[in-house]
């Protein structure tokens, strides 16, 4: 582990809180490469990237009725009751995000208001790999439910027998998703962005995933396909003073840089003491975590600091604008006040990030990277798009038919002031 960092001079933030980076060149060539083929070759091209990425081709894309049906039945009960309780509470925190119609007069005659209409086609990626994310479809599908959108197609990666992870088959059944692909990585991601013989083209895509599938993202949303965020690796933040509990801090770190290789963690405590506690924690725990190996990597990245001065400690967390944030302290509510970005903020010692990734009912699929300062994480809004309306009678057209007219003129547009002076002339003849 790298030496604990003692209160930095904020010139030096910008270097602490910098992500992993990655060869970016030679990635987006690759990926390039595998985005045409599909384009040009369809079903054909994903069926031999399946093979040489994942070392099968299956014989259809599409997953049959009777394998969602099938997955029930392999699915332990405990499972399928913590499924359903997840469920349940992701829908009831979402369905309050929909927003009513409010229309406003803002003069008289003269009514404006908007619209939340949802995105028609939808495409969610589901990674599989190591961990097949299931709980990603949850956070993804019941928003886009809850919206609106008629058409909500998954593709996940299928295993080397042919097979979708019953998990996520058994997720689709109970939201009665029928639209699920068998397919993964880059060329997943082609294959919604520009359609396939099976696959249908989508409107927007969304969904985590690994290197090769955020660049593929990223480059078809340079040609014009809308996806949801770029996230990069998952990253968590805790902020820790003399009354956060240490073990609970320690496996805290240790589930978020279970993720990946490229996962990273940061800890900014109020002293040294604390961190030294933590530290202990971790040793005590990581031997007996299945995902050993892929920690200690993970923890090659982390960064444990020591920052005495509160404000200075948020000033930091806020700087780097994690993608979770715990607030491990019995003063979190108050704490909370000073966090300006982040993606989703966990307070307290009985809040670990894992209530979020699960069933708290908030949605795990956030900015990464630094995005937190500018972006939201996914939520109802993000499968709709804000149309607004105005509707104008002529009283309304007579209050502010004037001020168009003179903002017309004075930017040269004869025509825009001349779209309402016709208008008032009319009225002003009485001849409507």
């Amino acid at each position: 582990m790298n030496a604990i960092i003692i209160n930095p001079s904020p010139t030096d933030w910008s270097e602490l809180t910098a992500r992993p980076q990655i060869d970016s060149q030679n990635l987006e060539k690759t990926v390039l490469e595998i985005i045409n083929t599909v384009k040009a070759q369809g079903d054909v091209a994903v069926k031999n990237y399946s093979l040489q990425f994942h070392g099968f081709a299956p014989e259809s894309l599409w997953v049959t009725d009777e394998e969602i049906a099938d997955s029930s039945k392999k699915i332990d009960k405990d499972l399928k009751k913590a499924i359903l309780l997840a469920k349940k509470n992701i829908e009831k925190f979402h369905k309050h995000q929909f927003e009513k119609i409010k229309k406003i007069e803002t003069s008289s005659g003269v009514v404006c208001w908007r619209k939340s209409v949802p995105v028609e086609k939808v495409g969610v990626y589901i990674p599989g790999g190591s961990a097949p994310l299931f709980s990603t479809l949850l956070m993804l599908a019941i928003p886009a439910q809850i919206a609106g959108c008629k058409n909500i197609l998954v593709t996940t990666p299928a295993n080397m027998n042919g097979n979708v992870n019953d998990v996520v088959l058994f997720v689709a059944s109970i939201l009665g998703i029928k639209n699920i692909y068998k397919g993964g990585g880059a060329q997943a991601i082609a294959a919604m962005a520009y359609g396939t013989q099976t696959v249908e083209k989508v409107d927007k895509i969304f969904g985590p995933g690994n290197q090769y599938v955020t660049c593929a993202k990223k480059l078809v949303n340079i040609e014009g396909v809308t996806i949801d965020m770029l996230a990069g690796p998952s990253e968590v933040a805790i902020y820790a003073d003399n009354t956060c509990i240490p073990e609970f801090v320690a496996a805290d770190l240790l589930s978020q840089a279970e993720h990946g290789g490229d996962s990273q963690v940061v800890l900014v405590a109020a002293n040294e003491e604390i961190i030294e506690n933590v530290i202990s924690g971790i040793h005590q725990q990581l031997p007996l975590l299945e995902r050993k190996e892929t920690i200690e990597k993970s923890f090659l990245n982390r960064r444990f600091v020591v920052i005495e001065n509160t404000e200075d400690a948020f000033a930091f967390l806020n700087n780097y604008a994690p993608e979770h944030l715990i607030i491990a302290s019995e003063n979190a509510e108050e704490l909370a006040e000073k966090v300006q970005n982040a993606g989703s903020v966990f307070l307290g010692n009985f809040s670990p990030e894992s209530a979020g990734d699960y069933a708290s009912g908030t949605n795990h699929s956030l900015p990464t990277n630094g995005l937190a300062k500018t972006y939201s994480g996914v939520s109802v809004d993000s499968f709709v798009k804000k149309i607004t309306f105005q509707k104008l009678s002529t009283k309304g057209i007579k209050n502010i038919g004037k001020a168009i007219e003179e903002m017309a003129a004075a930017e040269g547009l004869a025509a825009h002031k001349n779209a309402v002076s016709i208008r008032l002339k009319k009225i002003k003849d009485g001849k409507i």
